[in-house]
């Protein structure tokens, strides 16, 4: 008799199979995807924050989710503002579409190219509400590029790269939007942002996931922070010093009130938060931006260099993300670079990357989430007419071909702080990056900054920004 069903088994055995892979597929398309609190600090140095044992900022909130969630501690980004939020929204290198130089100036006409597809674009197609608050710099001079033309059903903030925190205005021109229509109201920037993070999710139909981008301009020049604030710090002595601590302490508040916000309206255990700072802090007076400072107060700690350079301390930055009963808890060495986030959250919004160009970044959660590897091999920090650099398993080439130009190479596994060239005793691994390089710099587009640089010069590359108005501004609209 046991014979006679034998057979019976043989189909038995796959068909259960079959059927419990569907049933994990199903339960999987069925589980209900993230809300996205998606958090970037401007110019954050990278010893500036409390889980980075900063001895005088005082950052609870942000301390508390690093502990609670995965401190990204090999988090990178590009050098600069502009080439790194380019680099998030598309998921691309920014020298793919030739915003990999410097970042847009005031009188700068260009933008993110429009035939980019960007993240929140993706996010839309798989059902998610999409608002930004805060910083783009992106393009501002035509209205094509800005956020509600990019795909953001929700825009409040600024659109150039540094604005006066009181009068939200750059060059006496106001820089400060709500859905393309020109805002004046009174109150420091920090807290306006935060405050309208507060109200939308307070308004957020939970039936829908929500990506809201908070691209904060805190602690980016210039150096302003409220009364409030600089009396907290008032033992810094430093008056540059206490009133960088003063915005970062501030930001740090505002984070916490849209926390108790998620908390209230029952989102927080369905929102991965990703906190981390757009570029290296400023170590150097030149790359604060159009502000004249006296000190600069940023701290990368051991890091090499700051802001604008191809070192560690110009593209590691502050970084962690928390998702409760999602993400492991701990210290995470893995690689990542900032293109990598685009593929990683639309896997987990279950949301198509079909209409991207190819993209550079990697589906990297599994390191996230539980400290798996990334699968990244390969880095570029930038490449650009004159200057680049990449790595490859723990080599890093850096590579300066204006005049005097130098290479340097550097063991990152045995050297993260970059202080020992090998690159006399490593020729061929010197060649072997250097070939690599050339071919990335084959494949790239021109700067858009160098294109039009010149005319910049003529006309002051830092006058008066061309804000669109209803005269001049592109006839797009959401």
């Amino acid at each position: 008799m046991i014979r006679k069903f034998l057979p019976l088994r043989r189909w038995l055995a796959p068909l259960c199979v079959l059927a419990f892979s569907a049933l994990g597929s199903s339960l999987h398309a069925a589980e209900k995807a993230p809300n996205i609190l998606y958090i970037v600090a401007d110019d954050l140095g990278w010893k500036d924050v409390g889980f980075h044992g900063s001895a005088d900022i005082k950052t609870p909130n942000l301390d508390k989710l690093a502990a609670e969630g995965a401190r990204l501690e090999r988090f990178y980004v590009q050098p600069m503002c502009t080439p790194t939020r380019a680099a998030l929204m598309t998921g691309r290198y920014p020298c793919r579409y030739g915003l990999q130089t410097i970042v847009i100036p005031s009188k700068g006409t260009y933008g993110l190219a429009t035939d980019e597809v960007t993240l929140p674009e993706v996010l839309k197609g798989a059902g998610y509400r999409t608002a930004m608050i805060g910083k783009w710099h992106l393009g501002h001079a035509d209205r094509k590029y800005w956020p509600r033309q990019r795909g953001f059903d929700y825009h409040y903030g600024a659109v150039l790269g540094e604005i006066d925190y009181f009068t939200h205005s750059a060059h006496d021109v106001l820089d400060w939007q709500r859905d393309n229509q020109p805002v004046k109201e009174e109150g420091y920037v920090t807290q306006l942002l935060g405050a309208d993070a507060v109200k939308l999710i307070d308004g957020h139909d939970t039936t829908k996931p929500l990506f809201l981008y908070l691209a904060f301009t805190a602690p980016h020049a210039p150096y302003q922070a409220p009364p409030e604030y600089l009396e907290r710090y008032k033992g810094i002595a430093d008056e540059t010093k206490r009133a960088y601590a003063g915005q970062i302490t501030c930001m740090d508040d505002e984070i916490g009130k849209v926390l108790a916000a998620l908390d209230k309206k029952g989102m927080r255990k369905d929102t991965l938060i990703v906190f981390h700072g757009d570029n290296g802090g400023t170590r150097d007076a030149a790359m604060t931006g159009e502000s004249k400072v006296k000190t600069v107060p940023c701290d990368n700690g051991p890091l090499k260099a700051g802001k604008g350079t191809l070192y560690e301390g110009g593209t590691r930055v502050p970084a962690f993300a928390n998702w409760p009963g999602h993400v492991t808890a701990g210290e995470t060495t893995e690689t990542i670079h900032v293109v990598d986030m685009l593929p990683t959250l639309a896997k987990l919004a279950q949301a198509s990357t079909a209409k991207c160009k190819p993209l550079d970044g990697i589906d990297v959660w599994p390191a996230i989430s539980a400290g798996k590897p990334s699968g990244r091999e390969e880095m570029l920090y930038n490449v650009e007419p004159f200057r680049g650099a990449i790595r490859q398993g723990p080599w890093k080439l850096v590579w300066k071909n204006m005049l005097p130009s130098s290479v340097e190479l550097f063991d990152l596994s045995k050297d993260p702080n970059e202080t020992t060239n090998l690159a006399t005793e490593q020729p061929e691994k010197v060649k072997a990056l250097q070939a690599r390089l050339e071919k990335l710099a084959s494949e790239s587009a021109k700067p858009l900054f160098m294109e039009t640089a010149m005319q910049a010069v003529f006309s002051g590359i830092f006058g008066p920004a061309p804000i669109p108005t209803e005269d001049n501004a592109a006839t797009a609209e959401p």
